[in-house]
């Protein structure tokens, strides 16, 4: 087939998904809404910059400065106002690329922005867009501008792809046509089990990895506040916190709360290492309050780390609590700091949870398996599009 791709090209859950169809043989062509420099072929890319996206994706020592009310404020006011206010520039010259292009699909690979973009364009190729876990529940809502660039994209669509079933009602509700066709898959097009594997024996030390950074929607104040609750029942327990090394919060937080021996502090790593830390720990905690299906959640139950997430509707679509995983107030270090104890106290749950969660993900979640079902997916859109026309 001949894709052309509306994304982040420096996003790795983009790269992940891009470079499935390059490497079997397909014409794969990006339109980067930032600078990059893909590290697979490609048949083709452009760029088609969006102002002031670097406020949205800043690295750790960026977001460390923002400490200050008026930056955090005039951050959010870009994201709500002043970026959706360029995007329709953005989207004539999206529209140019398709033209000479001529794809068989379109695929935006989030709605804000490039899902916005696209809908702006007014493509004649069929248009998929992948809506991420908070783009409905925290993005469309946060302004009106916002919500009307959303509805745009739901409605020019014709296919949607989702990381879980909650989103594909919500579209609906956002103007996406109910007759046409949607695809529920992890948002990064499956876990590498290459990868993500358990390991040969059970974590044996008390081990509690926060893998989610610094966002936004994840209450890492509350997590932080569990820990002197845990530490109190279990004083061996140790936590591990990636992409959080050198932020000022999280320091601040560390040094408040007394927990400075029991905490480590991580930069960003990679897939590899995440892969390691997970299989270490004994269990992954993910406190969001907006999420869809996080990667780092299904990459934890991939290598048998026990999860403890935020009581989400589509957090519940993976985890039946008690079973598989437990779900926790994210609001509250009480509830999150029980969670984590019983977790670490209970290793029988801890092993059924593993084998439970292992045959999950090589069902329903594993790369080459959800790819495939992608690769059916762009030609129904296809031919969507051509009942549409007729």
């Amino acid at each position: 087939m001949r894709l052309l791709f509306v994304a982040d090209g420096r996003s790795p859950i983009a790269v992940q998904w891009m470079r499935f169809f390059a490497e079997r043989g397909d014409e794969v062509f990006l339109a980067s809404t930032t600078a990059c420099e893909p590290d697979f072929s490609v048949s083709g890319k452009e760029t088609i910059p969006v102002a002031f996206t670097g406020l949205g994706s800043m690295k750790n020592a960026d977001v460390s400065r923002l400490s200050s009310s008026s930056s955090l404020w005039l951050r959010g006011l870009s994201q709500r106002w002043v970026i959706p206010l360029t995007l329709g520039g953005v989207g004539r010259q999206l529209k140019v690329i398709e033209t000479r292009i001529q794809p068989d699909v379109v695929h935006a690979l989030r709605i804000p922005f490039e899902g916005m973009i696209a809908g702006l364009a007014g493509l004649r190729a069929p248009l998929v867009v992948s809506v991420w876990g908070n783009d409905f529940t925290l993005h469309a809502p946060a302004s009106p501008l916002l919500g009307y660039l959303t509805r745009n994209a739901m409605k020019s669509a014709i296919a949607l792809h989702a990381d879980c079933h909650r989103d594909v009602r919500l579209a609906r509700d956002w103007g996406f046509e109910s007759d046409r066709p949607t695809l529920v898959v992890p948002s990064s097009g499956g876990i590498r089990s290459s990868i993500f594997s358990p390991a040969k024996s059970p974590a044996t030390k008390p081990i509690v990895l926060n893998p989610r950074g610094v966002r936004p929607y994840v209450r890492n104040d509350t997590f932080f506040r569990a820990i002197p609750i845990v530490l109190r029942e279990r004083p061996d327990a140790q936590f591990i916190c990636t992409g959080m090394k050198g932020i000022s919060q999280i320091q601040d937080w560390v040094r408040e709360l007394k927990i400075g021996g029991s905490v480590t502090l991580l930069e960003s790593v990679s897939h590899s290492e995440m892969a390691d830390l997970f299989r270490s720990a004994q269990l992954a905690v993910s406190p969001s309050v907006h999420d869809g299906t996080p990667n780092s959640l299904l990459e934890a139950m991939a290598c048998g780390c026990f999860p403890v997430a935020g009581d989400l509707e589509s957090i519940r679509e993976w985890i039946e609590p008690g079973v598989n995983g437990l779900i926790v107030d994210s609001r509250d270090p009480v509830s999150v700091a029980a969670a984590i104890v019983r977790g670490l106290n209970d290793s029988g749950l801890r092993e059924s949870a593993a084998n439970y969660n292992r045959t999950l993900i090589a069902e329903h979640a594993e790369y080459n398996r959800c790819m495939n079902r992608v690769s059916d997916f762009y030609r129904s859109a296809a031919r969507t599009r051509g009942s549409v026309r007729a």
